[in-house]
Formats: structure tokens, C-alpha cells, sequence
């Protein structure tokens, strides 16, 4: 059977101009801003396609980043270096098309994401996001992320913790 959909680098002939996930800010930048942070290299964008009629219907953004290690559990810090600042790669934003909500594409992006992360031959620990609310908090939460750095909205995911089950 083949996958209802694919997940590839945003580019100029991804029809952008009709999705929509419920959250203005999100929609917005997928149709005006993502094409100039990616030649800006300020971030990565990576569209789920529907195979069937080649429509977006989710997207990532993904960025290197870093946190202080004092952010970080005691338990997760004994594991690294004692550097001051600890290479991630972030999240920015994850969106999913109304009509694909509910369907696991958001697990599917975050899964992906993750895959990038730890295939891009760069030293990253881990993916972190900050959610836009407790609803996304719940779904990072869900699929195994927790919470650092003292803002409950800002979660962590080490990358072992993928390798691990890939």
C-alpha cells in the first residue's frame, strides 16, 4: 500500500495558498514567510504532500539552535560536556491542515523531524519546541517530550531517545 502522503522540502511549486490548519499566524507564514527564511537560511521548511491531489497538508520548520546546560535536568546533563550551551535543533513551527487533523500527520512531521535532526551530520542533542499553547503542550508531551528550562511551554526531546526506537 502507498502512503497517503509524502514529506519533502518546501519549494516554489507547493501550492501553499489553501492550507489552512485553524490558526491564522500559522497559515500566514507558510504562504509569506517560509520562502524567505529558507533563502535567509534562518530555518528549514519540510511540506506533507497528499499524494492523491498534491495539496500541503502539514508542514515543519526546523533550525539549529541551542540551550544553556543549565536548562537542562540533572539527568540529561550528566550525559553531555560541560560546555555552557547545548547544541539542538528546533522546531519552530508544526502545523497540520484542517482536513488531515486527527490523522497521526502531526506525530508523522514530529517523527520526521527528528530523522532530519539526527541525519544532518551536525553534533545535536536533542529537538526542542516551544508550544503555542496547552493543547500543543499536550501533543508534545504525548509524544514524549518534557518540559525544561523553567517556561512550561518550552519542551525538550533528546535525540537517543529516537534512535532509540528507530
Amino acid at each position: 500500500m502507498t502512503a497517503p502522503f509524502r514529506i519533502e522540502a518546501l519549494a516554489p511549486e507547493h501550492d501553499r495558498a489553501g492550507f489552512a490548519c485553524g490558526s491564522d499566524p500559522l497559515d500566514k507564514y507558510l504562504r509569506e514567510q517560509a520562502s524567505q527564511d529558507i533563502r535567509r537560511r534562518t530555518s528549514a521548511c519540510y511540506v506533507a504532500i497528499d499524494n492523491r491531489t498534491d495539496a500541503v497538508t502539514g508542514y515543519y520548520t526546523l533550525a539549529a539552535g541551542s540551550v544553556p546546560l543549565t536548562g537542562l535536568s540533572e539527568a540529561m546533563a550528566k550525559k553531555l560536556p560541560r560546555y555552557p550551551l547545548v547544541p539542538v535543533a528546533r522546531i519552530g513551527r508544526l502545523a497540520v491542515s484542517v482536513a488531515f487533523q486527527k490523522r497521526q500527520l502531526g506525530a508523522a512531521l514530529l517523527w520526521d523531524a527528528g530523522l532530519r535532526a539526527m541525519q544532518s551530520g551536525m553534533g545535536v542533542f536533542a529537538l526542542v519546541v516551544d508550544a503555542k499553547d496547552k493543547v500543543a503542550a499536550a501533543f508534545y508531551e504525548h509524544h514524549g517530550f518534557t518540559a525544561f528550562s523553567g517556561n512550561p511551554l518550552t519542551f525538550i526531546l533528546p535525540i537517543a531517545t529516537l534512535a532509540n526506537k528507530n
